[in-house]
């Protein structure tokens, strides 16, 4: 059976190794702009959760149960960054 399987496989046998070359080089490719991609992401997340002010506010409770008694359901979250009620802490 793998002697009428001879010729292809001799027709096909220089065009392998260019082949496989070009699939291993977009292969490194490939995973390389998805690491880029997901650290791009990252640090744009990262960026945008560092604009949320709660942490220095008056009212911050820094409690798990009620972290802000004014607005408890946007408190540490990114509808927090514009919030109304921010209040820095004062320094006497």
């Amino acid at each position: 059976m793998f002697q009428l399987l001879y010729p292809l496989i001799h027709a096909i046998e220089p065009f392998l190794v260019p082949i496989c070359f070009v699939s291993a080089w977009a292969m490194v490719l490939l995973v390389g702009l998805s690491l880029w991609s997901a650290i791009r992401d990252g640090m744009a997340r990262a960026k945008q959760m560092h604009q949320i002010p709660c942490s220095n506010c008056v009212f911050f409770t820094n409690d798990h149960r009620l972290k802000c008694p004014v607005r408890p359901t946007e408190a540490g979250t990114e509808e927090a960054i514009a919030c109304l009620d921010y209040r820095p802490p004062t320094r006497f």
